[in-house]
């Protein structure tokens, strides 16, 4: 989740306000941010009392060498980092640090956001889907029964209108992620047959209720030749999520998507981190401070390169 933080400039601005100069203090301030509303709320009280106690649900694949991929991209590797004066690898005894490379054959692996440009070049990049991304309602839309039933089964316009039966109108610009639980064998998959998201139900989420983007387990929208709703959704200029987990883990409704990515370049795709962030008392994730973060853990075992495994291991 992006935390809104105090500028150098604005702490510079409280030392002028201790000065009791308010002309000045007012004129520095609507030069660095315009013009101020003072009743206007902060978020960090937001923060307080709402995201503080929340629970963070992780629902990314971690990247690893073996991972699914589709079957026309080429496998990925890890290797240590190498300097480039000395041709050897940085070290900890030698260097005071390692690193790690990383030859990845495409942007469209794992956890992901795929950019409109993926289909369309006239649509955005992955580096120019806008920050406002960051955090959205999150709606979850359960088709894992018929999908247990029908490893191929699509999600339908009726499977929708049955979900807002039960839980109400989905809300505008929201994302909805569609369960299959395709997931929970990770990395066992099957990337040939797959739960899908139908052309009409993608339509629907679009056209009449009007959502940012949908998202699903399986590393593609639909099974179909030419890729029927994916190839839509893109060449329309909508992004989609791929390779979603941990979908059994967050209610249908009640809980906010978190949504962080690199910005590469003329990217058609994105390593992505999605978290849903749910009420306190929901069952599920971790909350701020039940784990330590500053400093962060320390182990038992040292993180060391492991040849068999191709990246570096406790193990």
């Amino acid at each position: 989740m992006r935390s809104f933080v105090v500028s150098a400039a604005a702490a510079a601005l409280t030392g002028l306000l201790m000065l009791d100069s308010s002309a000045l203090a007012s004129s520095a301030e609507i030069a660095i941010h315009g013009a101020v509303d003072s009743k206007s709320p902060s978020f960090w009280g937001t923060y307080d009392t709402l995201f503080a106690n929340a629970k963070y649900v992780d629902l990314t694949h971690t990247i690893t060498p073996d991972m699914p991929i589709w079957r026309g991209f080429g496998n990925i590797t890890f290797s240590p980092s190498v300097n480039k004066f000395s041709g050897e690898a940085f070290a900890y005894d030698t260097d005071g640090f390692v690193a790690t490379a990383y030859k990845l054959t495409t942007d469209q692996m794992g956890t992901q956001l795929d950019a409109p440009a993926h289909f369309n070049p006239y649509f955005a990049a992955s580096d120019e889907i806008p920050a406002t991304f960051a955090l959205r309602k999150l709606v979850v839309i359960d088709m894992s029964s018929q999908a247990a039933k029908n490893s191929s089964y699509a999600l339908t316009v009726n499977d929708i209108l049955k979900w807002e039966n039960t839980y109400g109108r989905i809300p505008k610009r929201s994302v909805v992620f569609v369960r299959s639980d395709w997931s929970k064998t990770w990395p066992y998959v099957n990337t040939d047959v797959f739960p899908q998201v139908s052309l009409e139900a993608v339509q629907f989420l679009h056209q009449q209720r009007d959502i940012l983007f949908h998202g699903h387990e399986p590393l593609d929208t639909d099974m179909t030749p030419n890729f029927d709703a994916e190839a839509w959704l893109l060449k329309h200029g909508y992004a989609q999520a791929e390779g979603v987990t941990n979908l059994h883990l967050v209610p249908p409704t009640g809980c906010l998507l978190s949504t962080g990515f690199p910005k590469f370049i003329g990217g058609v795709g994105n390593y992505v981190r999605y978290v849903a962030i749910c009420q306190p008392n929901w069952a599920y994730g971790v909350a701020p401070g039940s784990t330590p973060e500053a400093p962060l853990p320390q182990y038992n075992t040292p993180l060391l390169w492991n040849d068999a495994k191709g990246h570096r291991s406790r193990d």
